[in-house]
């Protein structure tokens, strides 16, 4: 299985997501952040398991 990260900027700040996701949950949860005030750059990166 393939795992993936969310990263984001908000407010400047880098953050990403606590869990990995599979593919599609992860473009899920990317669109639900663009849509949040203050967040940009999202982007969905593969990450080896344990990441």
């Amino acid at each position: 299985m393939r795992n993936f990260r969310v990263l984001w900027l908000e407010n400047g700040r880098e953050m990403r997501s606590g869990a990995a996701y599979d593919e599609a949950s992860a473009e899920a949860r990317k669109a639900r952040l663009e849509q949040e005030a203050g967040v940009s750059e999202v982007r969905v990166v593969e990450v080896k398991p344990g990441e």
